[in-house]
């Protein structure tokens, strides 16, 4: 078959016009379907099975956009945040798995603007290391 031929083939197949992919790409999906028609589809246990895993998939997808790894744009181990705050510096040192301030470890940064300030505040803002448009200074539209 041609590939036009292919496509009118899809479109009574599937209801709906063939995407633009390969030509054996639409040959495969078109000889699946045509099985399943033949045979009948995938039992209701296995579509039970697949949906339970991509709503597994989908919260860990969930999970993961909404903490970044904190690897990702930490700064490097030994670096020295300084932060001026009603007319007192502010050093922190970035270590291995925490930041140190005043001798004192601390998990996040968030938590030593919590110290400073007494209030809360995003730490990774309260440093400098993002602005308040986002990471990159451009804000979204």
């Amino acid at each position: 078959m041609t590939i036009g031929e292919l496509r009118g083939r899809w479109r009574e197949l599937f209801g709906v016009d063939a995407p633009r992919h390969s030509r054996p790409y639409i040959i495969s999906r078109l000889a699946y379907r045509v099985q399943e028609l033949a045979y009948g589809g995938l039992r209701p246990e296995t579509l039970a099975r697949l949906d339970a895993l991509a709503d597994e998939i989908d919260r860990e997808l969930k999970r993961a956009t909404k903490r970044r790894p904190a690897a990702q744009d930490r700064p490097i181990s030994g670096t020295q945040l300084v932060r001026e705050w009603k007319g007192v510096e502010h050093c922190v040192t970035v270590r291995n798995d925490d930041f140190e301030y005043q001798g004192r470890p601390y998990k996040s940064l968030s938590a030593i603007a919590r110290a400073i300030t007494g209030t809360r505040w995003n730490g990774w803002l309260f440093f400098g290391l993002k602005n308040m448009r986002g990471a990159n200074g451009h804000g979204s539209r």
